[in-house]
């Protein structure tokens, strides 16, 4: 049995690791690594200027090898999750749909953070690390990218700051959401100024930034190929944290780069709705349903699926619109897996709590077609306009609506009643 609360993929928690590491050792500097890092200071002057935040010390820089970084991430993903560790998080993603039934999470993991290496900030060294096959029209941003992480560093903790968030799996996501969406705010004012603009008064350019972000399409062929969760969860701290940090600035100014990292939100749903952030809109924690089950079954693993993991649930087996339509009605959800080792079985406990209960009848009959859609056969035993039962590929599932909360039970044995 696992303690606690874990992460429902690893996928964020390898990120963190390539940011909060002590590094492989770094390659030696070279002539072109002294004149990149050259830039850094001026860099970083501009970057205290735009944030108001204070250089408190240089940041050392240096070149790496991208082969480094692959050897590093292996190993850490060893030494960090068990295999039993993965084993319950990739459960949890395909219990939901969200991958293959075949899906290596520690391998896509790692082949994804390597393709996608240009540079990090090394919390524990204090020291920015850029990867030496980074394309040299690509240098400047990437360190304006880093060295934003650096001044908030000095001034935040930000290992401390993500730690704080490890209890609840939305939270952390909301965190890593202002850490990035911050630098890259940050940096994307940077690229602004030496154009003579600023994202202060260009609405036009900060949604072009930041769908910059999520641009790339046949570039990386890992990411391109990888599952629409991975893709989706990767690039949502950069694309939407950098419009919540937009908000943030333009209503408060140079303020709102530090506010976030004092008083954190605690939700996706406050990241792609900073007004309930304002407000201190909390989340809610919907019951989870509680099915009979027979003795043997331990809780494996458990958490929160937030707003965010909700749009991309039903973009994958509805459609962006539909997840644009019914997602930002969130307001709170919970999930367990339960497993019986003897048996050979995993149920799946689910709750989500919406805003009305019209929002939750148009999330009921969504999911009730997604079952259908991540099963290869669905059948339906008994059905009512706020019900359904039926079995599917893992097992006999009961599905229900009551007033704004949808609950599934997934993967019971067909005898349980």
């Amino acid at each position: 049995m696992l303690k606690g609360t874990m992460r429902k993929t690893a996928l964020a928690a390898t990120v963190l690791a390539i940011l909060l590491f002590t590094g492989p050792a770094p390659a030696q500097s070279s002539p072109e690594a002294k004149a990149v890092c050259g830039q850094a200071g001026a860099i970083a002057k501009e970057l205290t200027e735009i944030s108001g935040m204070k250089l408190l010390h240089p940041v050392p820089c240096d070149f790496i090898t991208k082969d480094k970084v692959n050897q590093f991430l292996k190993k850490r993903v060893k030494d960090s999750a068990s295999p039993e560790d993965i084993r319950a998080q990739e459960m949890v993603l395909r219990k939901f749909g969200l991958v293959p039934q075949d899906f290596d999470l520690a391998k896509t993991t790692v082949d994804l953070l390597t393709e996608q290496a240009a540079a990090y900030y090394d919390y524990d060294k204090r020291k920015l690390f850029i990867i030496e096959s980074t394309p040299s029209d690509n240098q400047d941003p990437v360190l304006a990218h880093e060295l934003s992480h650096a001044l908030a560093d000095q001034h935040f903790r930000l290992a401390k700051y993500i730690r704080k968030g490890r209890d609840n799996d939305d939270a952390s996501d909301a965190r890593m959401a202002v850490m990035e969406g911050q630098a890259t705010w940050m940096m994307s004012e940077y690229l602004a100024r030496e154009m003579g603009r600023s994202l202060k008064d260009s609405p036009e350019l900060v949604t072009m930034m930041s769908s910059m972000s999520a641009s790339g399409e046949g570039q990386y062929p890992v990411l391109d190929n990888s599952p629409l969760y991975v893709r989706m969860s990767l690039i949502f701290p950069y694309t939407k944290g950098m419009l919540f940090q937009n908000a943030l600035v333009q209503r408060d100014g140079q303020e709102g780069f530090a506010e976030p990292f004092r008083r954190a939100p605690v939700s996706t749903h406050q990241i792609l709705h900073p007004e309930d952030y304002f407000s201190s809109v909390r989340p809610t924690q919907p019951a989870l349903p509680r099915p009979r089950l027979p003795h043997g079954y331990k809780a494996l693993v458990g958490g929160t699926l937030g707003e965010a993991d909700h749009a991309i649930l039903i973009e994958q087996f509805a459609s962006k619109e539909e997840a644009a339509e019914i997602s930002p009605h969130w307001r709170g959800s919970n999930f367990e897996v339960r497993e019986n080792k003897k048996a050979g079985r995993d149920v799946l406990l689910y709750a989500v709590e919406w805003d009305s209960e019209e929002a939750a009848r148009s999330y009921f009959d969504f999911y009730k077609q997604a079952l259908g859609k991540k099963w290869k056969k669905l059948t339906l035993r008994e059905e009512t306009a706020d019900s359904a039962d039926g079995t599917g590929d893992d097992g006999r599932f009961e599905l229900r609506r009551n007033g704004a909360t949808v609950t599934s039970v997934e993967g019971l044995a067909p005898d349980v009643e």
